[in-house]
Protein backbone atom coordinates (compact mmCIF):
# COMPACT_ATOMS: atom_id res chain seq x y z
CA UNK A 1 0.00 0.00 0.00
CA UNK A 2 2.63 1.95 0.69
CA UNK A 3 4.64 1.65 -2.69
CA UNK A 4 0.76 2.72 -4.30
CA UNK A 5 0.75 6.43 -2.41
CA UNK A 6 4.38 6.72 -3.22
CA UNK A 7 3.74 6.23 -6.96
CA UNK A 8 0.11 8.47 -6.48
CA UNK A 9 2.23 11.43 -4.85
CA UNK A 10 4.96 11.22 -7.88
CA UNK A 11 2.03 11.42 -10.46
CA UNK A 12 -0.24 14.01 -8.86
CA UNK A 13 3.10 16.49 -8.34
CA UNK A 14 4.15 15.42 -12.24
CA UNK A 15 0.77 16.58 -13.20
CA UNK A 16 0.48 19.47 -10.94
CA UNK A 17 3.87 20.61 -12.46
CA UNK A 18 3.08 19.98 -15.97
CA UNK A 19 0.03 22.03 -15.36
CA UNK A 20 1.83 25.10 -14.25
CA UNK A 21 4.44 24.36 -17.77
CA UNK A 22 1.21 24.72 -19.57
CA UNK A 23 0.15 28.27 -18.07
CA UNK A 24 3.66 29.46 -18.52
CA UNK A 25 3.34 28.38 -22.31
CA UNK A 26 0.64 30.00 -23.19
CA UNK A 27 2.23 32.99 -21.30
CA UNK A 28 5.15 32.45 -23.53
CA UNK A 29 2.83 31.89 -26.93
CA UNK A 30 1.13 35.80 -26.40
CA UNK A 31 4.70 37.13 -25.91
CA UNK A 32 5.76 35.23 -29.02
CA UNK A 33 2.90 36.49 -30.63
CA UNK A 34 3.40 39.55 -29.72
CA UNK A 35 7.03 39.93 -30.58
CA UNK A 36 6.20 38.64 -34.12
CA UNK A 37 3.77 40.99 -34.75
CA UNK A 38 5.82 44.03 -33.89
CA UNK A 39 8.99 42.36 -36.01
CA UNK A 40 6.30 42.19 -39.03
CA UNK A 41 5.84 46.29 -38.88
CA UNK A 42 9.26 47.07 -38.14
CA UNK A 43 10.30 45.48 -41.26
CA UNK A 44 7.11 46.58 -43.27
CA UNK A 45 8.43 50.52 -41.57
CA UNK A 46 12.35 49.54 -43.02
CA UNK A 47 10.43 48.28 -46.66
CA UNK A 48 8.47 51.41 -47.01
CA UNK A 49 11.12 53.84 -46.08
CA UNK A 50 13.18 52.60 -48.78
CA UNK A 51 10.36 52.88 -51.13
CA UNK A 52 10.25 56.39 -50.80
Amino acid sequence: MSALAVILLIIGIVLLLFGVFVEAAKFLLWVGIVIIVIAIIAWLMRFIRRQT
